[in-house]
């Protein structure tokens, strides 16, 4: 046989092999599952899975990865869900015909607090830019109202 049919046979038998460990490992299977569901930005469900991938092979890179990045993408689907809630309390506030100190205290702590929350946010190239897009407004809204109340 001719060199380069040997060194055909042995690359394509190796790469056979390789995809076989990587499709039928537990861990890469859970990995890949964890890749699909942080793809379709159900985090919560794809650091379970990752995590689990990376319990049964500490070397699995790829579940490794994919816990982290779902991981910092919690954190931001956090400050969202607290974003919203917060600006439900301080629309009820705005509701009433007076603000009282004590209102305008409450909503400074609460926009103290979710400009605090947002510089601990770091994004990565793999976060959702959507997500990334969305806590820079809810920061710059609680920026822009902590402003009012302090000048008032």
């Amino acid at each position: 046989m001719k060199p380069k049919v040997i060194f055909f046979i042995f690359s394509f038998s190796l790469l056979a092999i390789m995809g076989g460990f990587f499709l039928l490992s537990p861990s890469y299977e859970k990995s890949l599952k964890a890749k699909y569901y942080y793809e379709v930005s159900d985090y919560k469900e794809a650091y379970t899975l990752a995590k689990e991938a990376f319990s049964l092979d500490i070397y699995n890179r790829m579940a490794a990865t994919i816990m982290a990045q779902s991981q910092n993408s919690l954190r931001y689907v956090r400050y969202n869900d607290d974003a919203k809630k917060y600006t439900k309390v301080i629309d009820e506030i705005a509701l009433h015909e007076d603000i009282s100190d004590s209102d305008k205290a409450k909503i400074r702590m609460i926009c103290n607090i979710m400009i605090s929350s947002y510089i601990k946010l770091a994004p990565s190239v793999i976060t959702d830019k959507e997500l990334v897009a969305q806590s820079a407004k809810y920061y710059d809204m609680f920026e822009k109202l902590l402003e009012k109340v302090n000048k008032r």
